[in-house]
């Protein structure tokens, strides 16, 4: 589907009817880390870390 909007076959018809969802979630990350402490945050860092270093 891809190839053929960028070859024009096709219209992109892009749903935009959620844009207020991403909103929201962009503001939830901000106000959660205002509400963490400093270690709290660190934690959260060095686990998120761990995790993504244990896949490769």
């Amino acid at each position: 589907m891809v190839s053929r909007i960028a070859t024009g076959e096709i219209e992109d018809t892009a749903d935009d009817s959620k844009a207020h969802h991403r909103e929201g979630g962009k503001k939830g990350g901000a106000v959660r880390a205002a509400a963490l402490t400093p270690e709290q945050r660190s934690e959260i860092a060095k686990k998120a870390a761990a995790k993504r270093w244990s896949k490769q």
